[in-house]
């Protein structure tokens, strides 16, 4: 299944990249499957996206949580909390 990734903000900076397309291997179901498969690539990435970290994430442009289905072509974000002040 391909799916577009983007990453945001801190997220981008740490990771050097705003946005990917990827082939996901059999058995990534969910966007909490995808960020697991992602912290595999090690360094920054285990690092910026692991368990427990504060993320936000969006699967087509909708804030969503670790259980959200993915779908092929789908569109999965990663960013940092945001605050206001």
């Amino acid at each position: 299944m391909k799916i577009q990734l983007r990453y945001f903000a801190s997220v981008r900076e740490a990771l050097d990249l705003a946005d990917e397309t990827v082939d996901l291997p059999d058995g990534i179901a969910t966007v909490g499957d995808v960020r697991a498969w992602l912290r595999v690539r090690g360094g920054a990435w285990a690092d910026t996206l692991a368990e427990g970290r504060a993320l936000r994430m969006a699967c087509n442009h909708v804030m969503t949580d670790a259980g959200t289905r993915i779908t092929e072509g789908c569109e999965v974000a990663f960013f940092p909390p945001v605050t206001g002040g």
